[in-house]
């Protein structure tokens, strides 16, 4: 969504998912040229593929109907999954043996707010590749129908991501949201009713990226941008508590002495931050703690403890920026982070997408004036919830725990997106700091229709347990 919205909008349009096989074969096309010179992709590449490449083949022969669940670490998943499901697939099938009929392709998923950000040429492309979309926040009734129909009824397979946003973290798996397990029970229901007898499975496929060079050299370049953006001086190392000091040109001296500098960057973060919704906003806030409390090393004393601190701040700082958009569309502040977040979000676009207005041309200057100041309004308390996206799945001890050039780089971008928003850039365009391989696993599918007698006893609780298992699956499949 863009940075700032001044004027009222129309209604949000379901975009019909609209498979153009063309487009597709387009896409397919111009894909290696796409991924080697507009992301920092150089190599993908998967294991277990040939249980996927089977599962197509069921598929195809109306013995399988399956889901596809992603992790999502990165914005370049989908082209990941791209390269998975048009390239290594039916590599795999040729060296099995195992005949699939083309195209090999499957729908997917996405977030309506994508097209409002990324430009309408995109949710023109998505429905012609066969996406549907989904408004997060609310009950699309439209976006749950379209996803149901495809996943019960469709030529291909789908594709979603169950933690339902990037996260930004390679080794961390965020909270799922229950929508995937729910869909999938569903299908099965429509599958009984219609007297199919197609099995219905989840099929998880886990998601990494490593820099094929530790990008040390660039991330030291964005360390000092930050620093320069957040008006810190240059960091000396015999500034530094608990430093090593025997040798300063070693390699892991240098390693700790940029965690040393994210840690200052977070630090004075959340020191401005906290100082600006208590002063402006007259919120009550953790009381701030010096800079240098919680620069204490890996494996040092103290370091339990300053990430606590630390945490604790960052903790009471997303309350608190979510209280002010909270507060302004009159929401009561329930269930996790992400739930706060995506019911501030979905209040943001009844003010800006106006369902009860039918036609925006037709209103007097003042309804105008008035519609305009609201969706303004509205984008201005919206922004306070994406600094909270920002930063949902942060934990004070993902980098202390292991000291590695990914953590650092994906903290330090982290860093990046949230001084984006407050600049009022496009958080979107985020630096490149060196070519990355991708390593893709493919789980082993979960039967959801061999939970069907255990959903009928309860939805409520089969659902949960088959999201936890899809949690657990994806959560394995992570490499150190």
């Amino acid at each position: 969504m863009p940075n700032s919205i001044s004027q009222v909008q129309p209604p949000l349009e379901f975009i019909p998912p609209a498979y153009n096989p063309l487009v597709m074969q387009g896409c397919k096309q111009i894909f290696p040229w796409w991924l080697r010179f507009r992301t920092s992709i150089s190599q993908v590449q998967a294991e277990n593929v040939e249980t996927l490449a089977e599962l197509f083949h069921q598929f195809q022969n109306q013995k399988v109907r399956f889901l596809l669940a992603f992790r999502h670490p990165n914005s370049d998943d989908p082209y990941c999954l791209g390269q998975l499901i048009w390239k290594l697939v039916p590599q795999a099938a040729r060296a099995k043996g195992i005949p699939l009929q083309f195209p090999v392709h499957s729908h997917f998923i996405y977030d309506r707010g994508i097209p409002l950000w990324a430009g309408a040429g995109v949710g023109w492309l998505y429905s012609q590749l066969g996406g549907t979309p989904i408004v997060r926040g609310k009950i699309d009734r439209a976006g749950l129908r379209s996803a149901r129909d495809l996943f019960a009824n469709s030529q291909f397979p789908i594709a979603a991501a169950p933690e339902g946003a990037t996260n930004g973290h390679n080794e961390i798996v965020s909270p799922l949201e229950p929508g995937i397990a729910q869909m999938s029970f569903w299908c099965v229901e429509d599958l009984l009713k219609a007297g199919r007898t197609e099995k219905v499975l989840i099929v998880p496929i886990g998601i990494q990226y490593r820099y094929v060079n530790p990008p040390w050299q660039p991330l030291e370049k964005l360390l000092t941008q930050l620093e320069i953006d957040c008006g810190l001086p240059p960091l000396e190392r015999t500034e530094m508590p608990n430093l090593e000091t025997a040798d300063p040109d070693s390699e892991n001296h240098n390693h700790k002495f940029q965690y040393l500098r994210l840690i200052r960057l977070g630090s004075h973060l959340l020191a401005v931050m906290e100082e600006f919704y208590s002063r402006f906003y007259h919120k009550i806030l953790h009381p701030q703690t010096s800079i240098l409390t919680s620069l204490s090393l890996p494996n040092t004393p103290g370091n339990d403890s300053g990430n606590e601190v630390m945490m604790a701040r960052l903790k009471a700082l997303l309350d608190v920026g979510l209280q002010v958009a909270e507060e302004y569309f009159n929401l009561k502040p329930k269930g996790s982070l992400i739930d706060r977040c995506r019911r501030v979000e979905q209040a943001g676009w009844e003010y800006i997408y106006r369902e009860d207005i039918k036609d925006i041309a037709a209103l007097s200057a003042l309804e105008r004036g008035l519609a305009d100041r609201l969706a303004e309004e509205a984008s201005l308390r919206m922004w306070h919830m994406r600094l909270v996206e920002s930063f949902v799945s942060v934990t004070g001890r993902y980098v202390a725990e292991q000291l590695t050039a990914e953590r650092l780089a994906e903290t330090t971008l982290l860093l990046w997106d949230v001084l984006a928003r407050i600049k009022g850039g496009n958080p979107f365009g985020r630096p490149k700091l060196g070519k990355q391989q991708v390593q893709m696993t493919v789980g082993e599918p979960i039967s959801v229709s061999d939970r069907w007698d255990r959903y009928q006893t309860s939805r409520r609780l089969a659902v949960a347990e088959l999201t936890q298992d899809l949690q657990s699956a994806l959560e394995a499949m992570i490499k150190s």
